[in-house]
């Protein structure tokens, strides 16, 4: 058996991974808020917003946590068409999810489908995500780990969308996105700690691109975009804003008649 490592890089990718988490969870959280708040295709464009922010920061999460696992005896490659198939299966999860609490008039039963729905889909990713790792040997894995991770993924989705429904100031959404990290970040190494890896050595050349040919600057790419978005919905007036200063000029627009 190789043995796993999964911070082969000390603390930086843990934490690091979890921070992506945080951000994608807390700009998710803020642009459902502003969503809930519009109507027509402002609303939709938020929610998009908000799935493409959830969707990407638990994708960046997973392959930046990626950068520091190895294992001893063989080198690692990633498929690269598989693990874009994992982004793009974390993005239309997220989005289905978040668009069923963003519109349905039944709130709880859109909870229940969409937390589940994107729950599974997380979940999906990430084993996706394990099926583009291509090394030297047979991986396997623990069925009660797995079934335990998935059912984290379940809870994180469930108590996102439902953060995303029922929190609105910046304090709360703030803890709410610290604790949906961590909970993301647990799903994701409970999912690694189901791993195990019978390594066969070989001196042939393994297929797909190293982590740092592709993963990283990827992930960099895509943590620009949260970091980029972030800024825009900071800068963003909300809505009771914009009628605050609709109203401010309702005046000054009267006396000049």
């Amino acid at each position: 058996m190789g043995h796993l490592d999964h911070a082969a890089l000390g603390w930086l990718t843990p934490v690091l991974s979890y921070v992506m988490a945080c951000i994608g969870a807390a700009l998710g959280l803020r642009c459902t808020v502003r969503a809930l708040g519009a109507t027509g295709r402002s609303r939709r464009n938020w929610l998009i917003t908000a799935a493409s922010a959830i969707g990407t920061g638990i994708w960046t999460m997973h392959f930046v946590a990626m950068l520091g696992f190895s294992v001893s005896g063989t080198d690692i490659r990633y498929d690269v068409p598989l693990t874009i198939v994992s982004l793009l299966v974390a993005m239309i999860v997220v989005c289905a999810g978040v668009f069923a609490v963003g519109y349905s008039k039944d709130r709880a039963r859109a909870l229940f489908l969409g937390g589940l729905t994107t729950g599974l889909g997380v979940a999906s990713m990430h084993y996706l995500g394990m099926a583009a790792v291509r090394l030297h040997g047979a991986v396997a894995y623990d069925p009660a780990l797995v079934g335990l991770s998935v059912l984290i993924a379940v809870v994180a989705a469930t108590a996102a969308l439902w953060a995303a429904l029922n929190i609105k100031s910046p304090v709360a959404v703030t803890v709410a996105s610290l604790i949906m990290g961590a909970a993301v970040s647990s799903m994701h190494y409970t999912g690694m700690f189901s791993v195990s890896v019978r390594v066969s050595p070989s001196d042939a050349a393994l297929p797909g691109a190293t982590a740092m040919q592709f993963i990283f600057p990827l992930a960099v790419g895509l943590g620009s975009y949260l970091f980029l978005t972030s800024a825009f919905v900071a800068l963003s007036p909300t809505s009771g804003e914009r009628e605050a200063s609709a109203s401010a000029q309702r005046p000054v627009e009267s006396a000049a008649r």
